[in-house]
């Protein structure tokens, strides 16, 4: 959905935010997020500023009357007093409040690097609150042949080439329906990931099966779908909900309803299986998934004990004892043999 911030929004926060758009690439979603997060700010500000009464209803507060004058004001103990209004008064978790500073820090660096119409940057100074970092939740490999077995019934071509690709390359949901069939090229799929940056992903034998026997059957697509790769019922591209409705379908059938698995939770399996069978580096499923960190991707490397334990075993010297030991451990042998040869005497 498109949004006017022109309209949204008073200045510099509408310029910041057409800025993130057609000058950064930011996505739609990305865009609107911030210009959430910094509507919150700018009501927190006229409580600050005592611009509204304290009394006054958070959601009705007129956060237009924050213009350039208040946000040259802010200082860092202002950012300090809303990270703790949130924390307090909107029970954001650390997550959350994370998310709002870097907003923040990335508003002012527009203001004080990009446009220069503030003399500091206070949020240069500010902390990220550090939260625990959550592990995935994913699939077992026999969970996802399981889903895979479970794919039946009317679009089960469809279907099957959706699942398949969700497990084999960890694209994220709005990737896939974005797949146009000129993004296809024998072993290639182009996507759109965050931030509209293209990337390439390579296919492996059953994605490139599954997509192939799909298109075998793809109906034609009314006017305006034709290049969609995965049509609904209706022959236009299939939608978000469409495929968050068929993933809880054939987790269903597959009895794995309630583990709480999402079309998002097949992206992570994805990256597990891809790490834990498929020996990929960091860096190079850095790559894959479309993650501009790789501190991102790193949380694939906690998941994985049994590697961590198999290494530590590999060690050649993981078997070494001392002579010390080893006559000390000859020693209880012979004495727990002599003892077993007594009992049989006895009996």
């Amino acid at each position: 959905m498109e949004y006017d911030y022109n309209e949204l929004a008073p200045s510099p926060m509408s310029d910041f935010l057409e800025y993130l758009i057609s000058i950064k690439g930011r996505s739609s979603r990305t865009v609107h997020e911030y210009f959430l997060d910094l509507k919150t700010f700018h009501k927190f500000l006229c409580l600050r500023f005592r611009l509204v009464s304290k009394n006054t209803d958070f959601e009705e507060i007129d956060y237009f009357k924050i213009d350039i004058t208040y946000i040259k004001k802010v200082t860092l103990l202002d950012l300090h007093a809303f990270i703790s209004f949130i924390d307090k008064e909107r029970n954001n978790t650390n997550r959350t409040k994370a998310r709002k500073v870097a907003c923040l820090k990335s508003f002012y660096r527009y203001l004080y690097n990009i446009v220069n119409i503030v003399d500091d940057n206070p949020a240069e100074r500010l902390e990220t609150p550090k939260g625990n970092k959550r592990l995935p939740i994913y699939l077992s490999l026999e969970e996802s042949k399981a889903l895979l077995d479970s794919i039946d019934g009317q679009n089960k071509e469809r279907n099957f080439a959706i699942i398949m690709i969700f497990l084999n390359c960890g694209v994220r949901l709005s990737e896939i329906v974005s797949i146009n069939i000129s993004n296809y090229k024998e072993e290639i799929l182009t996507v759109i990931g965050k931030g509209n940056k293209e990337r390439t992903i390579y296919l492996n034998d059953s994605c490139k099966y599954s997509i192939e026997e799909y298109l075998k059957v793809r109906p034609v697509a009314i006017v305006g779908n034709e290049d969609a790769m995965f049509l609904s019922n209706r022959r236009t591209r299939i939608s978000q909900r469409a495929i968050q409705h068929l993933v809880d379908k054939y987790l269903d059938a597959a009895g794995l309803a309630n583990k709480h698995y999402s079309p998002h939770k097949l992206r992570h399996t994805a990256a597990t299986l891809m790490y834990q069978y498929g020996n990929v580096d960091i860096v190079a499923l850095q790559d894959i998934l479309g993650h501009e960190s790789v501190a991102t991707t790193q949380i694939y490397t906690h998941i994985n004990n049994k590697r961590l334990k198999d290494a530590i075993k590999s060690n050649p010297l993981s078997t070494f004892t001392t002579s010390k030991n080893k006559n000390e451990k000859e020693k209880k042998v012979i004495a727990k043999d002599n003892y077993n040869i007594s009992e049989d005497d006895k009996n």
